[in-house]
């Protein structure tokens, strides 16, 4: 009985096999147990992997990467317009599709993101099919909390056309949470438990109580301005000035000169987490001039200091919005490749200096283990402790809120649904309005930033009509908002006084 587990992240993608009774992570034909989710584009050739990512350098505009920052999102999302305007492989719009323009030589051609994850879920496959030995197809896939429906069906999509038959797709957090028998093993008892991810391009942490084997998330927040991506850019930044202070020539507006330091700094990075040094070469950097710095552990967390603080703060700011402390909290489980950062780490354990920090597989595996594990499950397995199967909870994505006045005239915004309420949910809210008016409208927003309204955006609004108006007193109008397991929402609004009554359905914008 074997299954497969599938984590695809913005800049890196891993997969487990689940065989007799374990998950394992399996390497792929070069040897490494993660490899870059970049596709690189040729005349007559696709290649996955971290070849088509050393050869960005010399084909940077056929090279696709973080591909799943724009798979599913539709036009108008502020992500895509960022994505767009990054990518150096450029992107086109048609017909409300985005296609990846791929010029071959010959003649120019379109591909859509749909078929870059293809390829990619293709690698995996491969991989995992070698280290089994056999054809098994079944994966179970990871997707990040605030995955809206169009993402989900996209990466389901794209991984049944690579030739897996998807079991399911379960969130990154809940698959951190099974890698380490958390809730499994001992499902009586309630425990606080924070899984802290740090990606390529994001920090997502979760605040997840689990309560006899079950899963619920408390809250959730992810931070694209920090990641893996964003160290590697500081420590490349360092090196070019020692370049310039060593050669006179400041290569920091030449991109190809970039792009080699980005190479050579993220290698470096990586080594840095398992070394006190490491070395930098870059042959030819600029001019014919070549370029060999050394590096010590020291002075890389002096670089990022800044982005180590970011890290933390993040977490004290997610306790705060649960009103816990550091001691309500029973464990960390660390997660995504830059969680491997010892200076990190320690800061963590700063943190919650009497929590258990899980941190015993590596972090970059982590999340393809617990896919893997929720495969063996639902395929069938010989482990007695994994019997019970978690239930998964469905989880609202952004912040949901009404738009009401207050007694200045301002506009005042509720939430009612937090992100990360777990699904299905209801909510009631009464709204006010003068007995003067004949009609009442109630408006809905999304939360896109931080909360103000000028960072809100309306998806709904249901008006009822034709009231009776009062002399004196005021309108209470009675709004049930039943939010389902897919993210629709119902509305219904009554007015008190006459019973009258409107509704609508919607579904979120994702």
């Amino acid at each position: 009985m074997a299954a497969i587990g599938v984590h695809l992240g913005c800049t890196s993608a891993c997969v487990a096999v689940y065989k007799d009774g374990r998950a394992h992570v399996v390497a792929n034909d070069a040897g490494d147990r993660v490899t870059p989710a970049v596709v690189a584009y040729s005349e007559n050739e696709e290649v996955v992997g971290l070849a088509a990512k050393q050869s960005r350098i010399r084909n940077i505009s056929n090279t696709v990467m973080k591909v799943k920052q724009i798979l599913g999102r539709s036009p108008g999302d502020l992500q895509v317009q960022k994505y767009i305007t990054e990518s150096k492989c450029p992107v086109i719009e048609k017909n409300g599709k985005f296609q990846y323009e791929i010029d071959t030589g010959e003649e120019t051609k379109l591909v859509n993101p749909e078929d870059v994850v293809k390829l990619i879920f293709s690698k995996m496959k491969e991989t995992a099919q070698s280290a089994l030995g056999s054809d098994v197809s079944d994966v179970v896939i990871t997707v990040p909390f605030d995955f809206g429906e169009n993402q989900k069906n996209a990466l389901g999509e794209a991984a049944g056309a690579a030739g897996f038959n998807v079991l399911r797709l379960i969130h990154e957090p809940s698959a951190a949470l099974l890698a380490y028998g958390i809730g499994q093993d001992s499902p009586t008892g309630k425990s606080n438990v924070l899984v802290y991810k740090l990606g390529g391009t994001s920090l997502s942490i979760s605040v997840i109580e689990v309560n006899s084997g079950m899963y619920r998330v408390l809250a959730t927040n992810t931070d694209d301005s920090i990641g893996g991506v964003y160290f590697t850019e500081a420590l490349a930044q360092y090196l070019a000035s020692e370049f310039q202070r060593s050669f006179k020539h400041d290569v920091r507006g030449n991109a190809r000169a970039m792009m080699k330091l980005m190479n050579s700094a993220d290698v470096a990075k990586h080594s840095l987490s398992t070394l006190g040094s490491a070395n930098c070469f870059v042959d030819s950097l600029y001019d014919g001039l070549d370029f060999d710095c050394n590096v010590s552990r020291a002075r890389f967390e002096l670089i990022c200091s800044p982005l180590f603080n970011k890290c933390i703060e993040v977490i004290k700011n997610l306790l705060e919005q649960v009103e816990f402390t550091s001691d309500d909290i029973n464990k960390v489980v660390l997660c995504g490749g830059s969680a491997r950062i010892p200076k990190l780490q320690q800061l963590i354990k700063d943190l919650f200096p009497a929590v258990e920090l899980l941190n015993s597989i590596p972090p970059d595996e982590v999340i393809p283990i617990g896919a893997a594990t929720e495969a063996g499950i639902l395929v069938g397995k010989e482990n007695i402790l994994l019997e019970e199967e978690p239930l998964a909870i469905e989880c609202s994505a952004k912040d949901i809120l009404v738009k009401g006045v207050d007694e200045s005239g301002a506009n005042r915004f509720t939430i009612l649904f937090p992100s990360g309420t777990p699904l299905p949910a209801r909510r009631q809210h009464t709204l006010q309005a003068p007995g003067s008016i004949s009609s009442v409208c109630l408006e809905l927003y999304e939360a896109i930033g931080k909360h103000s309204a000028k960072d809100e955006n309306k998806f709904a609004q249901i008006i009822l009509q034709d009231l009776d108006k009062k002399e004196n007193g005021l309108h209470d109008i009675l709004a049930v908002l039943t939010m389902k397991r897919d993210g629709s929402l119902h509305v219904t609004c009554t007015d008190q006084d006459t019973g009258k009554c409107e509704a609508i359905t919607v579904e979120v914008a994702s």
